[in-house]
């Protein structure tokens, strides 16, 4: 893949975003279907309305893909093999079940080191109380979940680490979302599944009516959520497990 410019990277992601995080708009007068809130810079959204790849209407919090726009985010989630058709074979994406706690803490603990993994009971807590804030993605040929991501509602605006151990800050109707943890067992990274749960994650919760999804990530993870169209926001507050976090935050709608 060629080398691209930091404006040409923030387009092509703005559209895929845009694409993933769509929604129908009954509205028989739009100009387009299919919609997505403009929480996006604004340059590069101006830029793919000049090439008449969306329409952004005066006053309006959305912006319209067009059929080109809505061609031209396909090819490019194939081209950064995202949701590619394997995943989408094999893989079942769904919440995740009171009787599959075990199975999770265990894989928590296979993903995380014991000073940043969250503990069986915390894990059992956070099923029991906001299963639906759970996305995993289950092996369709042995049933086994290969991976999952994990939050509570809240309408706080900043991280903090009373959200990995109290399940009771849990706000169902919580305009944002605080993410605790992407777990990928180690026999199934590299082929595309954290991407996927995070888009799967991200429309799913914006066609919730959610704002904002915060999470918290080291140094080494800032570039992988910035190109899931996360922002760094800094050195974050918390402190767990005695790491330096980086907090990060990514729009999906305004509340």
């Amino acid at each position: 893949m060629n080398k691209k410019s930091r404006e040409q990277a923030i387009e092509e992601l703005s559209l895929m975003l845009i694409y993933l995080t769509r929604f129908q708009d009954n509205n028989e007068n739009c100009r387009y279907l299919e919609n997505s809130w403009k929480g996006y810079d604004f340059d590069a959204l101006d830029a793919l309305e000049n090439k008449e790849l969306l329409f952004q209407p005066k006053r309006s919090k959305c912006v319209y893909l067009s059929e080109e726009g809505k061609e031209a985010a396909r090819k490019l989630l194939d081209e950064y093999n995202i949701a590619d058709k394997e995943i989408l074979e094999n893989f079942e994406f769904r919440n995740i079940r009171q009787d599959e706690a075990e199975q999770a803490a265990a894989i928590e603990q296979i993903c995380f080191p014991p000073n940043e993994a969250c503990s069986e009971q915390n894990m059992r807590e956070r099923i029991a109380k906001a299963p639906e804030l759970f996305l995993v993605a289950v092996d369709k040929e042995n049933g086994k979940i290969a991976g999952f991501l994990n939050g509570l509602a809240t309408d706080e605006y900043t991280f903090r680490d009373e959200f990995f151990t109290d399940a009771g800050l849990y706000e169902p109707n919580g305009k944002n979302v605080m993410l605790l943890g992407l777990d990928v067992l180690p026999e199934y990274r590299k082929r595309g599944l954290g991407r996927e749960l995070v888009f799967q994650y991200m429309r799913r919760e914006r066609e919730k009516g959610r704002c904002m999804i915060f999470l918290t990530c080291l140094k080494s993870k800032v570039k992988m959520y910035e190109k899931f169209g996360f922002i760094d926001r800094g050195i974050a507050n918390s402190t767990w497990g005695g790491e330096e976090w980086h907090e990060m935050s990514c729009t999906l709608g305004i509340g």
